[in-house]
């Protein structure tokens, strides 16, 4: 999955155009998009949507899980046949993510780690048995108290790590808030791919060329990876391509990961 896209539940035609927008999966948002007086409206609106299958995968965000939403957002949509994950906003606790998925059986499970305090338990969440996690950056700048993307490459380093070691696939990135600077959303992409994530959250569908384009592999990319994957077939252990490239089981195994983003 390489792109996410955000829309709000109390928005019922948006999330219609969002199945059609060519996004890998929408998030249909019940929390920080929807004004406080149109929540019930909002979980009402998402239900009658997701109450049979979709054409792409939906996860829904509920509203916080230590606040008096959460439990009906639950009630709501889990058991849905048009609901195939969950995103848990403002999780700092492994044991929060084991009490959802108690009454989530077989939901995808993504926590979204958006305070110092998640970030420092970013492998003991993604070890709570979920299916992958994120940061949520616009929360997490305002408890550091930062105001540049420099000022969380280290939380973004974490998390990727964090999912690495838990076996978890790479995170994807968090939203870019600018709809209007795609050159911006391509440079910040480029950042977050050479840090390690995979993909990206979109929270308008004029991002999603962008964001598909950073993350995808190049025509150069594939090629190289199809030769590595080709020579390790018939090579065990290190070898050399015939270039004079040295290549090992890790790099083997990088290839792999990059033809597997492309399908292949």
């Amino acid at each position: 999955m390489i792109t996410w896209l955000y829309v709000p539940a109390d928005r019922p035609d948006r999330v219609v155009k969002a199945f059609a927008s060519g996004a890998d999966v929408v998030i249909v948002d019940l929390e920080d998009a929807v004004a406080p007086e149109r929540k019930s409206y909002a979980r009402d609106a998402a239900k009658d949507l997701l109450s049979s299958p979709t054409p792409v995968p939906v996860h829904v965000r509920v509203n916080a899980l230590d606040g008096p939403l959460a439990s009906a957002d639950l009630a709501a949509l889990v058991g849905l046949p048009g609901v195939s994950g969950l995103r848990l906003p403002k999780v700092d606790d492994p044991l929060v993510v084991h009490r959802v998925a108690a009454q989530a059986p077989g939901l995808a499970l993504v926590p979204l780690l958006e305070s110092a305090l998640g970030v420092e338990r970013a492998f003991e969440i993604a070890s709570a048995g979920v299916t992958g996690i994120a940061l949520g950056e616009a929360d997490l700048s305002a408890d550091l108290g930062v105001s540049t993307e420099d000022g969380l490459t280290w939380a973004r380093s974490r998390v990727v790590l964090a999912a690495r070691a838990a076996g978890l696939p790479p995170p994807a990135q968090s939203v870019y808030t600018n709809v209007r600077d795609l050159e911006g959303l391509r440079r910040s992409c480029e950042r977050g791919r050479a840090l390690g994530f995979l993909g990206r959250a979109a929270i308008h569908p004029a991002q999603l060329e962008i964001i598909a384009h950073a993350y995808r592999p190049t025509e150069a990319e594939l090629a190289r990876a199809r030769e590595i994957v080709e020579a390790a077939v018939t090579d065990a252990g290190a070898l050399a391509l015939p270039d004079g490239r040295f290549v090992d089981a890790a790099l083997v195994e990088g290839a792999r990961r990059t033809l597997s983003v492309a399908g292949e």
